[in-house]
């Protein structure tokens, strides 16, 4: 089994699972790469994982279906390229010979999905789009910060070995605001380190894991002491007790940082 990312725009990733001749592509807002990439490695595009509406995940749908015959899945209350099949919370869809569960997880936008395998190449493997960044979360477009909250709770939820493959290489931009706000996390500290040195190889920092997620990502730790005395110290506002207001006030911070 094969997972890889390909590099689009100036930021993001199709990820690609593809395993004897057959291939699926999950959120390709562009086709050509897809394509150059099928055409290099010899494969046959089946199916086209989507996890919301915007731009930057669906403009090579229709290029791509048009070219390969591939079917489409995407979330079911979302404005997409159609045909597609429409998903939703406690659905599934199957690809090459693996279950993969679908989670509403809105807050990004309104009716985001996620796709999640219990057992990918003996490792858990996630889809998360934009909820879930490494170090951080997708900005709160259509949903409320208490969806976004709940939405990333029920991601955290899932086993320590899950491998997170979202679709934006945001990771030092991300890990640099975390660094304010837990500037004494030292398993922050070498995970930037790490990522600093992939990324001058030219390398992904992703998939980053859920249990990695965990210990280093300020938006699923926001209940923690030390995050909340953060918070507070930029909002002073903020009622300690209230975590939705803890979160959208994280949140918030984060779309001002620079």
């Amino acid at each position: 089994m094969t997972l890889h990312p390909i590099p689009a725009f100036s930021d993001n990733y199709i990820w690609v699972l593809h395993h004897a001749g057959q291939a699926w592509a999950v959120d390709p807002g562009d086709a050509a790469p897809v394509l150059a990439y099928l055409a290099e490695h010899q494969l046959q595009l089946q199916g086209i994982l989507l996890t919301h509406h915007h731009a930057d995940h669906v403009g090579g749908v229709q290029e791509l279906r048009e070219a390969t015959g591939a079917a489409v899945y995407g979330p079911a209350f979302e404005t997409l390229p159609e045909p597609v099949q429409r998903l939703g919370g406690g659905d599934s869809v199957t690809l090459l010979g693996h279950r993969f569960d679908v989670l509403d997880v809105p807050g990004h936008t309104s009716g985001h999905i996620a796709y999640h395998c219990a057992d990918w190449d003996a490792a858990p493997l996630l889809f998360c789009g934009d909820t879930l960044f490494s170090g951080g979360c997708g900005r709160i477009f259509e949903g409320t910060p208490a969806q976004m909250l709940a939405s990333l709770d029920e991601l955290a939820a899932l086993p320590d070995t899950t491998r997170v493959c979202c679709t934006h290489e945001y990771t030092l931009s991300n890990l640099r605001f975390a660094l304010a706000v837990e500037p004494g996390n030292t398993d922050l500290v070498a995970y930037e380190q790490t990522c600093q040195q992939l990324r001058a190889a030219d390398q992904p920092t992703l998939p980053s894991t859920l249990g990695l997620e965990r210990r280093i990502n300020p938006f699923l730790r926001s209940r923690l002491a030390d995050v909340v005395a953060s918070v507070q110290q930029q909002a002073p506002d903020t009622p300690a007790s209230d975590e939705v207001a803890v979160f959208a006030a994280l949140r918030e911070w984060k779309n001002n940082f620079r």
